[in-house]
């Protein structure tokens, strides 16, 4: 550490913020730009994997190899689950961050410096194949649970704390800790019919939104206070869902119907767990099956012209098998919503999508929007 009267911490954001204020184009807020945040910490499942599942000795649930990544820059497939970047990248990106690197890939004496620079401004725990219940990881042989991911960030949380303490309190309050995952807790609560046996939609619903609930608190203690909560998309809409469909591929609204159970629980236990914190988390919650369906209903208007099928597999709707090698891939990525059969977005999507989170219409977004989050 530093000895003089300027810890090194205050100057690295202070450069940081000025940093991001000139380099990169912002919404409409105070300032006439986003407002710029010190920090990003990730947690979830596939949708927002940077390649924590690469490191992985035995998982299945990997994207390491092509057609995955054949837009990312060099054309590399990162272990993302997509063509490209995926929507965590990209609200990185709109806050002049780096890529938060996947935790795993910081670990060892050799890593010891990235892993100091990463603790600052950002980290990604999220894990393909991850969920709420620690049950969810297995049926794909191995993934990061959510109560392993929060363990995980309480060691970069470590790291933070080895700097001044009052300015990494700072940093905590003021980073945005992003979570994305539920929806394979509900893809195993329908592939599980000793699931549906123990329990009704709406009872395992609420038991996911308790469950999440303790890990949130459990990253609030730690000094989190600002939350960007993603809710649950239409999973029935995948191209797989609708593929099983022989007929008119419509969506499963059967499992459409336990996203919207779901959503509703958690928008109810972030409401409750804001109260009993006595107002020390400041959240946005953002409807993402709302957005979905409006891409979905209008397609033209987001700038994609298949809505329905997978852009790299293969058979009815491109969506029998998964995105392997030998997977049929589509010319133009940017007019596919999907990018496999699982329902993962293509680059393009994710990018939609996180221009819907921060846009100042409160239309898909409560009880605050996410630049009205970053700006207080």
């Amino acid at each position: 550490m530093p000895t003089n009267n300027t810890p090194f911490l205050t100057i690295f954001l202070l450069f940081l913020g000025l940093f991001r204020f000139d380099s990169f184009p912002g919404l409409e807020a105070a300032t006439g730009k986003l407002a710029s945040i010190p920090g990003l910490y990730v947690f979830g499942d596939s949708l927002v994997d940077a390649g924590n599942n690469n490191h992985l000795p035995i998982s299945i649930s990997k994207a390491n190899y092509p057609h995955n990544g054949v837009d990312f820059p060099n054309k590399k497939p990162t272990g993302r689950f997509c063509n490209g970047k995926n929507a965590a990248d990209a609200i990185a990106e709109k806050f002049g961050l780096p890529l938060p690197p996947p935790y795993l890939s910081l670990r060892g004496l050799l890593k010891r410096e990235k892993r100091k620079s990463a603790a600052v401004t950002g980290v990604n725990f999220a894990s393909g194949g991850a969920g709420i219940f620690n049950s969810t990881d297995q049926k794909l042989g191995q993934g990061i649970p959510l109560s392993e991911q929060v363990n995980n960030w309480l060691s970069i949380h470590e790291e933070l704390m080895k700097l001044e303490p009052s300015e990494a309190q700072i940093h905590l309050s003021k980073s945005l800790f992003t979570v994305v995952i539920g929806s394979n807790d509900l893809f195993d609560y329908f592939g599980k019919f000793e699931l549906r046996q123990q329990s009704k939609p709406e009872e395992y619903t609420k038991l996911m939104a308790d469950k999440l609930k303790e890990q949130l608190k459990r990253i609030h203690e730690s000094g989190a206070r600002r939350f960007l909560i993603i809710g649950v998309a239409q999973i029935g809409c995948t191209p797989g869902k609708r593929a099983k469909n022989s007929t008119i591929h419509e969506c499963d609204e059967e499992a459409n119907l336990s996203c919207s159970l779901y959503n509703e629980a958690l928008v109810k236990m972030l409401q409750q767990l804001k109260q009993e914190l006595q107002g020390s988390m400041t959240y946005t919650y953002f409807d993402n099956y709302k957005s979905l369906h409006d891409i979905i209903s209008n397609p033209a208007r987001y700038g994609f012209a298949d809505v329905t099928s997978a852009c790299c597999g293969n058979g009815k709707l491109n969506a029998d098998l998964p995105c392997l090698p030998l997977a049929k891939l589509c010319s133009d990525r940017t007019k596919y919503l999907f990018w496999d059969r699982y329902g993962h977005p293509t680059e393009a999507a994710a990018r939609t999508i996180v221009d819907l989170m921060l846009t100042d219409d409160s239309h898909y977004s409560s009880p605050i929007t996410l630049t009205q989050l970053v700006s207080t």
